[in-house]
């Protein structure tokens, strides 16, 4: 039997700061995901959300720098296909304070989860590079790759004259919005070297520049499109889930084969999602309100 004259109290921090954090950001109006919006946004930390076609997409934190966080999100998406980066909107809140321990996004990604689902959440939008161990992986059908996979159309420009491949390889890693891995052993690097590529003052899609860094290696080089990224291995591999390969042959002529595109069904695995499990989250500290700064409350 219950005594009339005592009762429990727990103290849940976490949940106070879910629910502050979600009324600070709810009155905001979201702001396009636009190079000219993320460059008013300060480098500090803090939190965001990203809407798309004004759904809430994707909860995350940039323990350092807002802007630099929302740059490489904005740099993403601008090389996929099947998403209009135009429709991409965001809306974000500054945190002085210490807030790794707390795991915020992953609070409100619990709290906003009451009412609706946020999807990049679950699908791997957050990735990086998986490792080679994953290359032959089938990809997940409900994965961000699946669903908006690299634009091989997406334009680069080699540096006018003769240069080295390694030099040319760099390059366009840089100017690629998506990753390109190279096998980066010490035999490969000397291939690297040794061969050379010409480049114009015109730019060219990226299937035209894979084709042309494999054409200058030696037979048996192969460069994969997979769903989220390039790789360039000295390989004869099907990549069921791969948007298609460049191959040099035995007798130096460079074949494109389309890839299967296979992907398997399901829920995206753990460990190719960037959030675990909210639950986990826990922390024993007060936020001050008056140290949060609300951006893009009006939209110009």
């Amino acid at each position: 039997m219950r005594d009339e004259w005592a009762a429990e109290f727990r103290l849940s921090i976490t949940r106070a700061l879910a629910d502050q954090l979600e009324t600070t950001l709810r009155p905001l109006k979201p702001a396009p995901l636009t190079a000219t919006h993320v460059s008013r946004v300060l480098g500090r930390p803090g939190v965001y959300s990203l809407f798309f076609k004004g759904q809430r997409v994707y909860v995350g934190k940039a323990a350092k720098s807002l802007q630099d966080r929302l740059a490489q999100h904005l740099r993403k998406l601008s090389g996929r296909t099947g998403l209009d980066s135009n429709a991409v909107r965001f809306v974000c809140v500054y945190v002085d304070e210490d807030l790794d321990a707390a795991a915020p996004e992953k609070l409100l990604i619990k709290q906003y989860r009451k009412h609706d689902s946020i999807p990049w959440n679950t699908n791997g939008f957050g990735n990086k590079d998986p490792g080679r161990n994953r290359d032959t992986s089938l990809v997940k059908a409900a994965h961000f790759d699946a669903t908006y996979p690299i634009d091989l159309d997406h334009q680069c420009r080699l540096q006018s004259g003769t240069q080295t491949l390694a030099a040319a390889l760099e390059a366009t890693k840089g100017q690629l919005p998506y990753l390109l891995r190279f096998d980066s052993s010490t035999s490969a690097k000397k291939v690297y070297r040794d061969a050379s590529i010409t480049g114009s003052s015109r730019s060219l899609a990226a299937r035209s520049l894979a084709h042309q860094i494999v054409d200058v290696l030696p037979a048996g080089w192969q460069l994969t499109a997979l769903p989220g990224y390039l790789i360039l291995y000295q390989e004869d591999r099907r990549y069921e889930s791969a948007l298609g390969w460049w191959r040099r042959e035995s007798d130096s002529h460079v074949l494109y084969t389309p890839g299967p595109r296979q992907f398997a069904a399901g829920e995206v695995e753990d460990g190719e999602s960037p959030n675990p499990d909210p639950d986990n989250a826990a922390a024993l500290f007060e936020i001050n309100p008056w140290h949060h700064r609300h951006v893009h409350r009006d939209s110009p």
